[in-house]
């Protein structure tokens, strides 16, 4: 029997070489867990000495897995074959590691009793699954271990809900590894306890586990915690700001942005391999959607992935990937093994000018708000999100070392996108308001002051994504007075006339006014819980409604037709007339109440979901609207929608019944939930046109919006003089300039309640099975009305 002077003795040399190996161990942690896992090993040995058959001393967690950090708890079990004198030798084990001041989690039960207790218990279950025999009874502790093991392969499915719930909960409270300042390195989402539940997953068939990225990143944490609790001279895994360039040094790193970089990047590791297993191990009992799905061209849902069609060009179709990235978003499908192969073999860096498709699923990606962030995070874990944007390597896992952030540069300008898009409904231009939070933040990448940087790329990626001049000077306007409105308005005098009128020279329009408006908002928002106080948000309110004044009483004018409308205006012969160019379909004809909104119905009936559109009625009496369309069956043909346009018009084509059976027989996938969900909203304008009531309607994206709006104010005797018809993701956004019969604005109370009652019913019933007008996941136009 081992002495008390030994078991002490024993005990301050385990302290004493514990201090040392964190102190002087080399940069890779795994250097200390062997060497003072080995001096356990001989020291719980000698402790529980020569005790005979029928009891092993096991260790579970990470004392089993050879993780012990400096200040980890030793996790042991004292098993035993129904030993009588098993209470003498738990005192003899566990009396000296306390004396040595090691942090000790003990228990002492037989094989059954450790069996019974995790069947009870997921946490014990779980710490069973690593044991490892340190001294005693090898056959015993191996029986435990085996036993252990092979009741976890039978009830793990039973336990794997409970499981997923727990993860949740903890990653709700701790956060992510990867993009928080001040990570928790343990619990975080990201973190250890994520592979040690991957380790538990393996049994299943997950071979996640054995990934070498993920045994990488494993390697990083594991070493970034042996030299924090080194340093810290205790158990804290929370990489606090204060910490961090001490913990550097001591892994031989060059500064503290080196330490969170090789963090960061860990942590993403972590979270995708993580995700990645629980996706495989929850295959679905039953589809959500038919086993194949069109989605749009090149895109089907097959067995709820997202997958590219054979014919899909991923080399030459700039809009390709954001178009599967888009349908992953709102579809909630994952983008299968294959189309993610593909497109990383074949999607070149989106250096030359966007295509008009490729900014709207861009938006349109952005727009889909909180879900919005793991995908766009995933796509740069593969590599992907850089061929997009190539400049957002230059922020990719970037600290901001300052307690006021609470992510890094990458992470806070998803957060600020996520945070926009609860915004949207108070801009009039919700898509520079979303690519607008994208960029703001994004010359912090860069050398020099950030927001200097920053204007010179916005500038250079709004024209690369194919934005027009107007809207490029607005959106890199957003990136330089980013800053104005809060700095102001917390630091200046309101009352003073010259403090609103250098503002409103500064900003120049209502529009950069309300985009800037909910940009510091979102921006404050997503920086941390202190940045936008009640006080602020009050102050930066007011200073917004004084400047506002200044731009009051300033109509707006709807801008000149496009080419080819001004073309086919020009050939107008009396008769309608439809003109397609690729996915752009034009149409004039001669006005009457009810066309755009029989234009609308025909374009759906035959397969041809509208993206974005205009329409405008001359005082001549030509109509003539414009659309840029998708088709989900075949392309469009003019000489057929001609025909039906007529046909409908002449009473010979009972549309909306027809359309309710097609989307009966329709195999086109929609959406089925939008980002945020919102109740519609109809606004009215008097004061915006001097000829016309403007209404605007916002609402959910959902099935026969537009026709419905555009047959209830036909039905009301309103004629639309012009219209801009658009969808932003999850909600479409549509602008009416609209006269009574006599020609003259509706300014009738009662008559505007009608409008508004009419078109809310109309909306609510818009959730059958009719098909959109408005392809799903679309963006705001970049032109005004």
């Amino acid at each position: 029997m081992t002495s008390a002077t030994t078991r002490c003795s024993g005990g301050a040399s385990i302290l004493s070489l514990r201090r040392a190996l964190a102190d002087h161990s080399a940069h890779d942690g795994r250097d200390f867990t062997s060497a003072y896992t080995a001096a356990l090993d001989t020291w719980l040995d000698t402790l529980l000495g020569d005790a005979g058959e029928g009891v092993a001393l096991v260790a579970v967690g990470s004392y089993a897995r050879g993780e012990l950090c400096p200040g980890s708890d030793l996790d042991l079990v004292l098993v035993h074959r129904r030993r009588r004198d098993v209470t003498e030798i738990a005192d003899r084990m566990w009396y000296p590691i306390w004396d040595a001041g090691l942090r000790l989690d003990h228990s002492v039960r037989t094989v059954g009793e450790a069996l019974d207790a995790a069947r009870q218990d997921l946490k014990v279950q779980l710490g069973l699954l690593d044991a490892r025999v340190v001294a005693g009874d090898a056959d015993l502790g191996a029986e435990l271990a085996r036993s252990a093991r092979e009741l976890w392969r039978r009830h793990a499915p039973r336990w794997l809900e409970p499981l997923e719930e727990q993860c949740r909960a903890r990653h709700a409270r701790a956060g992510e590894v990867a993009y928080l300042l001040e990570p928790d390195l343990k619990e975080g989402r990201g973190g250890q306890r994520d592979i040690t539940v991957l380790r538990a997953l393996a049994p299943l068939g997950v071979e996640a586990c054995r990934r070498p990225g993920l045994l990488r990143a494993a390697a990083t944490l594991l070493s970034v915690r042996v030299a924090l609790h080194g340093h810290a001279r205790r158990a804290e895994e929370h990489l606090f700001l204060e910490d961090q360039e001490a913990v550097a040094t001591a892994l031989g790193l060059r500064d503290a942005h080196a330490l969170m970089a090789r963090v960061a990047t860990a942590g993403r590791t972590v979270t995708w391999v993580f995700d990645d297993a629980w996706r495989a191990l929850k295959a679905p009992a039953r589809r959500r959607f038919p086993r194949t799905a069109a989605v749009g061209p090149g895109i089907e849902v097959l067995d709820d992935e997202i997958v590219v069609s054979q014919t899909a060009d991923p080399c030459h179709d700039d809009s390709l990937l954001l178009r599967v990235a888009e349908a992953s978003a709102y579809f909630g499908c994952p983008i299968a093994g294959s189309a993610v192969e593909r497109l990383r073999e074949a999607t070149p860096r989106m250096t030359r000018r966007w295509s008009h498709e490729a900014r709207r699923a861009f938006v349109a990606l952005l727009g889909a708000g909180d879900g919005s962030i793991a995908l766009v995070e995933g796509l740069d874990q593969l590599g992907l999100w850089t061929r997009v944007i190539p400049e957002w390597a230059a922020v990719r896992s970037l600290p901001q070392r300052n307690a006021f952030h609470r992510y890094t540069v990458d992470r806070h300008l998803l957060e600020t996108v996520a945070r926009a898009t609860r915004l949207v409904r108070r801009v009039a231009r919700p898509d520079l308001l979303l690519v607008g939070a994208l960029l703001h933040d994004l010359g912090k990448g860069f050398p020099g002051d950030h927001t200097d940087a920053g204007v010179e790329l916005a500038a250079m990626l709004a024209s690369r994504m194919g934005f027009p001049d107007h809207d490029v000077d607005i959106l890199v306007d957003m990136v330089r007075y980013h800053l104005l409105l809060p700095a102001v308005a917390t630091s200046r005098d309101l009352d003073d006339d010259a403090t609103i009128t250098a503002v409103a020279d500064a900003v120049g329009s209502v529009e950069l006014l309300e985009l800037l408006h909910a940009l510091v908002e979102a921006d404050s928002l997503a920086t941390g819980d202190t940045a936008w106080s009640p006080w602020k948000a009050e102050l930066v309110k007011d200073l917004v409604h004084r400047v506002g004044s200044r731009f009051r009483g300033v109509p707006h004018h709807p801008v000149p037709l496009d080419p080819p409308e001004q073309s086919l205006s020009s050939r107008f012969d009396g008769t309608l007339t439809v003109d397609i160019e690729g996915d752009h379909v034009s149409v004039v004809a001669p006005d009457r109440q009810g066309l755009f909104a029989t234009v609308v119905g025909v374009l759906a009936l035959h397969g041809h979901n509208v993206r974005a559109g205009r329409a405008r009625s001359s005082d001549d009496g030509i109509a003539v609207s414009a659309f840029d369309i998708e088709a989900t069956r075949e392309a469009a043909d003019a000489q057929a929608i001609e025909r039906d346009v007529n046909r409908a018009l002449a009473g010979e084509l009972a549309l909306a019944s027809r359309l309710a059976d097609y989307a009966a027989n329709s195999r086109t996938l929609r959406r089925p939930t939008a980002a945020h969900p919102a109740q519609a909203l109809v606004m009215f304008d008097s004061n915006g046109s001097p000829n016309a009531t403007i209404i605007e309607v916002r609402a959910p994206d959902g099935i026969g919006v537009l026709y419905a709006t555009t047959s209830v104010l036909a039905s009301l005797g309103l004629d639309i003089r012009h219209a801009k018809v658009s969808t932003l993701g999850h909600e479409v956004i549509d602008t009416f300039y609209v006269v009574d019969s006599d020609g003259k604005k509706v300014v009738d109370e009662r008559l505007l309640e009608n409008v508004e009652g009419a078109v809310l019913d109309a909306l609510a019933k818009t959730e059958g099975p009719l098909p959109s007008e408005h392809s799903s996941m679309r963006q705001h136009p970049g032109d005004d009305p």
